[in-house]
């Protein structure tokens, strides 16, 4: 262990830039990252304002952060795939190589898993971090820090694509326009969709995604969504619905704007339970999928991004010194309808 400065969540309502102990023994399999950017997630931000994650609670001081990229320093005995001096990005949960799941290959859902900055395990806003080899990812030359720390929220989207199964020339509905929302919409056409609807009552963050080819913004605030979707689908309707707002509203009526055999993806987290319209479903005989984070998406996202067929650039809004982390968060509670990534650089 070593004393570490880092953006600490004392309790609800209270963060602090301080030195606490943190583990630095860099044993086999695993390598020693100097940290660059560290992105700021609605996570980080729940945890900071509720001070709890469903059963997830902040009962001690916990460092913050889980979206994170930066360059190695040390590897331990038995690492061979990496280097000294890559740059690189990292998947944020580490689970039990020897469970159920992980044998399944579901390891995002083994209940073992040890998440960055998930209660007790701390996060990464601090100058290093220890850290297993096998969910370190080296970036292409072409992919900057900040990039490489928009893998995080970028799998996620991937996750919900892959769920969706799409078929090429598919259209899409993604309800959310928030940071998942608009990865899971790019995913999307990365994966196949002819064209991608994004709703949301956010004009700013609709004029975001609008700026890239195959997604159109509709602002539910004065466009009738199912109107839109059967005016571009001569009434058949979408092909995949993503839910990604989290809002339980968001799921009334959501199956009359899925055609028939289409898919819905629950991807946002609604805080209380929603009512279901399983007649409506049937049906139309959909598919439900759900998404919890990601499993072996790293890989392919970066693939994505260092291709140039996916740039995140345009949704990084700010960037701050980590000596203003604590503003930082404080600008991340404001949710500013314009602003979709704000991220914290390590070294400014």
């Amino acid at each position: 262990m070593t004393m570490q400065r880092a953006l600490v969540l004392e309790k609800q309502h209270q963060l602090a830039l301080r030195e606490i102990d943190l583990p630095d023994a860099v044993g086999p399999g695993m390598v020693k990252i100097k940290l660059h950017t560290v992105g700021v997630c609605g996570s980080d931000v729940h945890y900071y304002t509720h001070g709890r994650i469903g059963p997830f609670v902040v009962e001690a001081p916990m460092v913050l952060g889980h979206e994170a990229a930066g360059t190695i320093v040390e590897m331990g005995e038995g690492v061979d795939s990496l280097a000294i001096g890559d740059r690189v990005c990292m998947e944020p949960g580490v689970p039990d190589p020897n469970s159920r799941a992980s044998r399944l290959g579901l390891y995002n859902v083994d209940p073992a898993v040890r998440f960055w900055a998930t209660p007790p395990i701390h996060g990464v806003l601090t100058p290093f971090v220890v850290h297993p080899a096998n969910f370190t990812f080296k970036l292409p030359d072409n992919v900057s820090f900040a990039e490489g720390a928009m893998v995080e929220p970028f799998a996620v989207g991937m996750q919900a694509a892959a769920k969706a199964r799409i078929t090429p020339g598919d259209t899409a509905i993604v309800m959310g326009a928030g940071p998942i929302g608009t990865m899971v919409a790019l995913a999307a056409l990365a994966g196949g969709c002819a064209r991608v609807i994004v709703s949301d009552l956010a004009q700013p963050k609709l004029d975001i995604a609008a700026q890239y080819q195959g997604i159109i913004p509709v602002n539910i605030r004065d466009t009738d969504l199912k109107a839109e979707i059967d005016a571009l689908t001569e009434g058949w309707g979408a092909d995949v619905v993503f839910e990604c707002s989290g809002s339980p509203r968001a799921w009334d009526g959501i199956v009359d704007v899925l055609r028939p055999g289409g898919t819905v993806v629950a991807v946002g987290l609604p805080v209380e339970p929603v009512p279901l319209d399983i007649a409506s479903l049937s049906v139309k005989e959909a598919r439900i999928e759900s998404v919890f984070r990601y499993a072996h998406q790293y890989d392919r996202a970066i693939a994505l991004m260092g291709s140039g067929k996916v740039d995140l650039k345009p949704l990084i809004s700010e960037t701050f010194p980590f000596e203003q982390s604590i503003e930082a968060f404080d600008r991340a509670v404001e949710a500013r309808p314009s602003d979709v990534k704000l991220q914290i650089v390590m070294d400014a």
